[in-house]
């Protein structure tokens, strides 16, 4: 049983937005910084965004700085990513991440 479940990903027109979660399965979760990765075709996985374990405190990549949001609920063990305005080189896998756990990714495609 995977840890991480990422849900949300599909094909979206450039500009569009769209919301990516991730269901964490552990307790860990609740005190874990969480993270958001990428990876496009022919390309090596990239960091996107992070949150600490409180939700105060995020960072994001220079590419993704004021489109995309990321966000946690403890309650639900779940981390969000909103993505809006989004652009053709978003393309790509997404996944999860807490410490060495990975998520199955969810597959995003923005056409222009």
């Amino acid at each position: 049983q995977r840890q991480l479940v990422e849900s949300g990903g599909g094909l979206v027109q450039a500009g569009g937005s769209l919301r990516l979660t991730c269901v964490d399965s552990e307790r860990a979760f609740r005190s874990a910084v969480m993270r958001w990765f990428r990876q496009a075709p022919g390309k090596e996985r990239e960091f996107v965004a992070y949150i600490a374990a409180s939700g105060r405190t995020t960072a994001y990549s220079d590419s993704v700085k004021g489109r995309f949001t990321i966000s946690r609920d403890n309650a639900k063990n779940t981390v969000y990513l909103q993505m809006n305005t989004l652009k053709p080189e978003d393309t790509g896998v997404y996944y999860c991440n807490r410490e060495a756990i990975w998520g199955q990714g969810t597959q995003v495609t923005v056409s222009s």
